[in-house]
């Protein structure tokens, strides 16, 4: 400026660039400060645009359903409890799953999907009723009874089945059997307040025969034989399979089924190629030593 000195102005100059410094480094602290807190709200402002934009676009229009036979779409719609209209990414596909399940007791494998922009997709497997349970035995139902007032004195009265119940390969009870049912006849369990869509429970003596019978099922299952076995009849260590109408096969209830099958089946064509393909009897697969004893019928 006119009058001052170099020293004066050079001072002056100097002031300047320390305000102008300080302002820059004041800003960048701001910035620093609320650069999370801005990128925060964005991230927020994102979250409720999609939102908003699911809850306004994405609505149920249809209701796909594949896989079912025994059951129609219109059935297992209305047992989802989906209705048309609602919101496409609020369905709580867990109550979902729950609410067929309960409603419809041969609904085995479930899967819940979205087709976006407005469809779902519900693809199930049915059960088949493998087995048909048989009344307890009055004498079976009070021994039950009478085990468990032993260990609990104080108990509830055992409410046990007083009817037939088809069951499915793990267990499922379905609904009580039909006169006509073609399903596999089974003895020696109790079942305890059958209801349909549940799994079986029998009293704690009978675990293990309950376990033995999901087993045999399965292996049954695996090896196509469910159309060879008329009966099942279960015993506290063993059980006993009625196979071809024509053979009582006795099997240990903590067996390897799937090989115990095996071995049955090749018992049987030593049998008929030793004796007549009509032959009759027993084979036990319970002997220590022996793969088989064959007792031929009287």
């Amino acid at each position: 400026m006119p009058g001052e000195s170099r020293a004066e102005q050079s001072e002056v100059w100097e002031d300047d660039m320390s305000r102008y410094s300080h302002r820059n480094r004041t800003r960048r602290r701001n910035r620093g400060r609320f650069g999370p807190l801005f990128k925060l709200l964005c991230i927020i402002a994102v979250v409720v645009a999609l939102t908003a934009g699911a809850t306004v676009f994405f609505r149920v229009e249809t209701v796909a359903v594949s896989g079912n036979q025994r059951y129609t779409r219109e059935e297992i719609v209305a047992a989802s409890g989906i209705q048309l209209g609602d919101n496409l990414y609020s369905l709580n596909k867990i109550r979902i799953d729950q609410n067929i399940r309960r409603t419809l007791p041969y609904i085995g494998d479930l899967s819940i999907n979205r087709a976006l922009p407005s469809t779902i997709v519900i693809t199930v497997t049915e059960w088949e009723a493998v087995a048909r349970l048989a009344v307890p035995d009055p004498a079976q139902a009070a021994a039950a009874q009478k085990e468990l007032l032993e260990k609990n004195p104080e108990a509830d009265p055992l409410v046990t089945a007083d009817e037939s119940w088809l069951i499915s390969v793990g267990g499922k009870l379905l609904e009580p059997a039909p006169a006509d049912s073609s399903a596999i006849p089974v003895s020696g369990l109790t079942p305890i307040d059958p209801q349909a869509g549940s799994m079986l429970e029998v009293p704690e003596g009978e675990k293990t025969r309950l376990e033995a019978l999901i087993a045999l099922l399965h292996a049954l299952e695996e090896a196509e034989l469910y159309g060879e076995v008329s009966s099942v009849r279960l015993e506290d260590t063993q059980l006993v399979l009625r196979y071809l109408d024509r053979f009582d096969v006795k099997m240990r209830l903590n067996d390897d089924f799937s090989y115990k099958l095996r071995l049955m089946q090749t018992v049987r064509l030593q049998i008929e190629e030793r004796h007549s393909v009509d032959a009759a009897g027993s084979i036990d697969l319970t002997q220590a030593g022996y793969d088989a004893v064959y007792a031929p019928a009287e």
